[in-house]
């Protein structure tokens, strides 16, 4: 596979200099990766992963540290300078991700935090990013079915709940009543298809769809249970919070959990504690 900039690689050592390795690139030639990045007892011949990118004199480097996110990617990201060139945000590497103002959905101040689009300028094999990320999402039908498994990364907040990238590729929606649990933009997450919308909208939640969230759980109720002693006071009272730190579901989804464990005569059940029978 041709070494892609701004992408992890995984690049062959092929030769050994005071100041760091070289790493065969392909066709983009041979790569320094410096001394500080070099893994302990590094030989020629060995693979390593990498961060392909332009360092600060627009020449090709590679790296051991991993940026927050890669070319082809959203995220949320802390702008932390503004120029006359554009803005720069912190995307976890020592050179800034620039986003040229003609890249900017609104002007860009510093400290702000936008969802960007990471790509590779064609022209200059520069990294830059957008925060006009409306038209690259959508642009196909969405694959999906209710209660298939995405990767998304959590947007801005709006006053039903969160917008959301799926699998870098379309918009999603995830309401306040499927978070259950504290949310930061930027976040990555593991979610679940909860809707397919006739209009194509799609909505999403962080815990299995259906009677299968709870059916998931039952015996890691009862194992905790008898980790615990037999007894619990994590009863259906309990705090959205608490029950979430335990077993990561929804206190709805819990409280369906020990009803069906109650009806099945596995545990009793009072307002103070759970009892495994």
């Amino acid at each position: 596979m041709a070494t892609q900039i701004g992408r992890l690689n995984t690049l062959r050592v092929v030769k050994e200099k005071e100041f760091g390795v070289y790493l065969d690139a392909d066709t983009l030639g041979e790569i320094l990766l410096p001394k500080r990045y070099v893994p302990k007892q590094v030989e020629i011949g060995q693979e390593i992963e990498v961060f392909v990118y332009l360092d600060s004199d627009d020449k090709l480097i590679a790296t051991t540290d991993f940026p927050k996110a890669q070319v082809g990617e959203f995220a949320a990201l802390k702008s932390v300078a503004v120029n006359q060139v554009g803005a720069f945000f912190d995307w976890g590497l020592p050179k800034d991700l620039l986003v040229p103002f003609s890249q900017q959905k609104n002007r860009v101040e510093e400290g702000e935090t936008h969802l960007l689009f990471i790509y590779l300028d064609q022209i200059t094999n520069r990294i830059v990013a957008t925060t006009k990320v409306d038209p690259l999402l959508n642009r196909e039908e969405a694959p999906y079915r209710v209660g298939d498994k995405v990767s998304v990364v959590i947007g801005d907040k709006t006053n039903i709940g969160f917008k959301c990238v799926i699998d870098n590729r379309f918009w999603g929606v995830l309401f306040f009543e499927d978070a259950f649990r504290q949310l930061y933009k930027g976040e990555k997450a593991t979610a679940y298809i909860k809707q397919m919308r006739e209009d194509g909208k799609i909505d999403l939640s962080l815990q299995e769809v259906g009677y299968k969230k709870v059916r998931n759980i039952l015996d890691d109720v009862l194992d905790y249970l008898d980790a615990q002693g037999g007894e619990s006071d994590l009863t259906d009272k309990a705090s959205p919070e608490a029950i979430y730190k335990v077993f990561k579901v929804s206190k709805a989804t819990y409280k369906k959990a020990l009803g069906a464990l109650y009806k099945d005569k596995k545990i009793s059940l009072t307002k103070e504690k759970i009892t495994k029978l």
